[in-house]
């Protein structure tokens, strides 16, 4: 519940600010957690990138104002807009008209109120999870710097799977030793990027090995770490990505760990992913609280 508490009073930092510059290491010293990691646990929470939320509060006041005495150029210096024209098209874009048209009568506007997170228990939904604690281990296989995409398909990650073919598959194969066993994929590195839904992340296509790397693959060397391991089974990638988003929603907020840096890995059974028993395992690093 401690996660769910910090949240909040991160987001009531950010409402305090939302006319100012908001101090990305202030919110996450609130938050007590990485950047990354605030930003990806909002979005499951609330169904929107923190960028949007904040965009949204921010042309929300600024319609309430607008309806005042204030003129456009000073409302949209005060929300951080460089020239009346971009905020005329964000503020056409949420509300359907421009603040001038605004000013002129009375018109249908859309409100977005202050957010708030409080755990919701729903029964009957059960989480297959284990907690695994594991000893050094290395990730071998191709690597590269993408771009961070929360919601759909990153095509950078899309063409390093395309750009495996049966011999690397089988190189890779013959390396893994370790659990989860066979082709994993690992996200690590996260840049720290400002609230924008920026920066970018290594990601990996490989095995787990203890196996020194061949010169064709890279190595990214992991902790020993205690594991918690998630278990997908279902339509993909509908139960994966629901999985994901009620690891963050419930299973952080209400159990007694809480996640560290390191590589978030995903395993999946076979590569038909047709089935509609496919079976797949989210392994993320945590820390007992």
């Amino acid at each position: 519940m401690d996660k769910l508490k910090n949240m909040n009073d991160a987001i009531d930092y950010i409402e305090e600010n939302l006319s100012d510059d908001i101090d990305t290491d202030d919110v996450m010293r609130i938050a007590q957690c990485s950047e990354y990691h605030f930003r990806r646990m909002f979005s499951f929470l609330a169904g929107i990138t923190l960028s949007e939320y904040i965009r949204r509060r921010r042309l929300t006041l600024a319609a309430f104002e607008l309806k005042g005495e204030e003129k456009v150029i000073d409302v949209a210096v005060k929300y951080g807009y460089n020239s009346p024209d971009a905020f005329a098209r964000a503020f056409q874009q949420l509300h359907g008209i421009t603040p001038s048209e605004l000013k002129r009568g009375v018109h249908s506007l859309k409100a977005y109120p202050k957010m708030s997170f409080r755990l919701s228990i729903e029964g009957g939904n059960e989480m297959n999870y284990r907690i695994v604690e594991k000893e050094a281990f290395s990730i071998i296989g191709l690597k590269k710097r993408v771009p961070i995409i929360f919601n759909g398909v990153n095509p950078e990650i899309a063409a390093m799977w395309k750009s495996l073919d049966e011999k690397k598959i089988n190189d890779l194969k013959s390396l893994s030793d370790i659990e989860p066993s066979g082709l994993i994929s690992a996200s690590t590195n996260f840049s720290e990027g400002r609230f924008q839904e920026e920066g970018e992340l290594d990601h990996y296509i490989g095995v787990a090995s203890s196996k020194e790397c061949p010169e064709s693959f890279s190595q990214l060397d992991v902790e020993a770490s205690t594991w918690a391991v998630f278990e997908a089974v279902g339509p993909f990638p509908e139960t994966l990505q629901d999985v994901w988003g009620r690891i963050y929603s419930e299973w952080f907020p209400s159990s007694t760990y809480e996640q560290v840096d390191g590589p978030e890995i995903l395993w999946n059974e076979q590569k038909d992913t047709s089935a509609q028993d496919f079976r797949s395992e989210i392994w993320i690093p945590v820390l007992k609280k």
